[in-house]
């Protein structure tokens, strides 16, 4: 046993927010919790907790998060999940380290040794589309996601989805599999017409074909197509994703583990998810300790399906990507669609923590950015 002597923060390019946890006997654990537009938020959130918790055995993981879930009387959302993701996962860090073994080991074991990836690609021309794709495959993925739309109006031209259907099948031409990702950005009176013209073209899934907060619009949606609905990085618990799992109107559920309190709370929504055969496939356009965190759950459910990974995605700008906090990058090789599964103490990867703290010096927080339509009129981003 240890007690917690030290929590930090670490904000750094290009929208992330990293969490060390050391304890009196100099074992340490990393945690992420990023919240993408909401940064300085996650820090206040932090700062609070850094102030309790110093002192708590760092091996009471379960102890600090009911603690922080139960004494502190509101309850979850993006924010307070988001810091106890950064907590939750450093702390499963410093222990399974200090054991030396993989988290997972912890988590009951595994049972894959390899796990299914995909990556982002952008574009508004089928011709982008195409190129990128390609480069994808090259290297080494098998499957894909994209936004389904631009921005679009609440009741749009339908001509506006003809690109939609033609990026996906350009995918599809090159023996891909591609998620189309309605960001939640598609109102119900496109997002039924969109969902019918991709159906013939058999997307991998459509994902936030409308906004969480209209859960009896995806349940009509769900009954009208055959596609898989995946949802959940907007849900912060298993509070959050329980109504959707007894709506019966989502197949494939992506919660984000830097949202979602972390590595504890994963592994109990997948045991829900489970309970109601919905496959789980972990949201993460994030950084390397977020990836990390999700594949040592990844590994230890048996309704994961695929992992999103950010590995060049267009947020990643210059030198700030997967491979850039870390030394051992090669764990992120992808071959014939999947990673094998990392074997290492803990997380599994080995954190470079003189090049992050070299970055968070006098590092900006990222701001989502918004759409603005033709009529001045805000649209969903």
């Amino acid at each position: 046993m240890g007690k917690i002597a030290k929590i930090e923060y670490f904000r750094v390019p290009p929208r992330w927010l990293f969490v060390k946890i050391t304890d009196e006997e100099g074992n340490f654990g990393w945690g992420e919790a990023s919240l993408e537009g909401h940064t300085q938020a996650v820090e206040g959130c932090l700062d609070s907790w850094i102030e309790r918790y110093i002192g708590f055995e760092a091996d009471d993981i379960e102890h600090i998060w009911q603690m922080s879930w139960r004494t502190s009387f509101y309850r979850g959302g993006p924010v307070f999940m988001s810091a106890l993701a950064g907590l939750d996962i450093a702390l499963w860090d410093l222990k399974a380290r200090k054991l030396n073994v993989p988290i997972y080991q912890l988590l009951g074991g595994k049972v894959r040794s390899k796990l299914k990836v995909y990556a982002w690609i952008g574009g508004d021309r089928p011709s982008d589309v195409e190129t990128q794709a390609l480069a994808r495959k090259a290297q080494g993925f098998r499957a894909v996601k994209m936004n389904a739309t631009e921005d679009i109006g609440w009741l749009d031209a339908p001509s506006a989805l003809d690109s939609s259907v033609e990026r996906l099948k350009a995918v599809k031409n090159l023996g891909m599999d591609a998620g189309m990702d309605f960001h939640g950005r598609v109102h119900k009176p496109m997002a039924k017409q969109l969902a019918a013209a991709l159906e013939p073209h058999r997307p991998l899934f459509i994902e936030e074909p409308l906004l969480s907060e209209h859960i009896g619009g995806i349940q009509a949606l769900s009954s009208h197509t055959s596609i898989p609905i995946a949802l959940g990085e907007r849900l912060h618990s298993r509070w959050d994703v329980r109504p959707f799992l007894e709506g019966h109107c989502v197949d494939i559920l992506q919660p984000d583990i830097s949202h979602v309190g972390g590595i504890s709370e994963l592994k109990r929504i997948a045991a829900m998810c489970e309970a109601y055969d919905v496959a789980l496939a972990p949201h993460c356009p994030l950084g390397p300790i977020a990836l990390a965190a999700n594949i040592q759950v990844d590994a230890s459910v048996a309704n994961f399906v695929i992992q999103e990974m950010s590995l060049g995605i267009h947020y990643n700008a210059g030198s700030q990507d997967l491979t850039s906090y870390i030394k051992n990058p090669e764990v992120w090789k992808v071959d014939d669609g999947y990673i094998e599964l990392m074997t290492g103490p803990g997380l599994g990867i080995d954190v470079d923590e003189e090049w992050i703290r070299s970055e968070s010096k006098d590092a900006k927080a990222w701001y989502s950015p918004g759409f603005i339509g033709p009529g001045g009129e805000i649209r969903e981003w």
